[in-house]
């Protein structure tokens, strides 16, 4: 694996930030069967508001972006969403790598535990953020019998 390089997200991150959350969510998309999901339909507009103020971080390869994680917190907890690695880079501990930058962004912000959530049939996703230390806290159940399962870890 090259030289990864970890660096908070920006504004003008946003177009290439979109083009490879629609890369990786496709594979996504494939396993629910649900080519409309909000990683794949949301605007360059969206994302860019999304992205002031974010404790996100994204994953360089030299000068192409690899990865991507947003996060927010709300009040002591840092909601973490939309991890995106990007296809042929999947594997290569890049997320495991933006988590934890990302988990640090949220502690030195003053979060004390991060949540974040996936699909229940999104088995790999389940076992990296079980591995990285998060638990289950909460299943919702969704449409086709499909469940978001809501993961939490300790940051302090």
């Amino acid at each position: 694996m090259s030289d990864i390089q970890i660096r908070p997200i920006r504004t003008d991150d946003a177009g290439e930030v979109l083009t490879l959350q629609r890369a990786a969510f496709v594979q996504e998309a494939l396993i629910y069967g649900d080519p409309d999901m909000p990683p794949l339909t949301q605007t360059l507009e969206e994302l860019t508001a999304e992205l002031h103020e974010n404790l996100g971080r994204v994953a360089l390869d030299g000068t192409r972006i690899v990865g991507a994680a947003r996060a927010r917190l709300d009040d002591t907890l840092l909601l973490i969403g939309r991890i995106a690695i990007a296809p042929d880079q999947q594997g290569a501990g890049i997320g495991s790598q933006l988590l934890a930058a990302v988990e640090e962004s949220g502690r030195q912000a003053g979060a004390t535990e991060a949540e974040l959530f996936t699909g229940s049939l999104s088995e790999a996703n389940i076992r990296l953020y079980e591995r990285e230390g998060y638990r289950e806290t909460q299943r919702v159940p969704g449409d086709g019998g499909v469940d978001q399962v809501f993961l939490r870890k300790r940051l302090d």
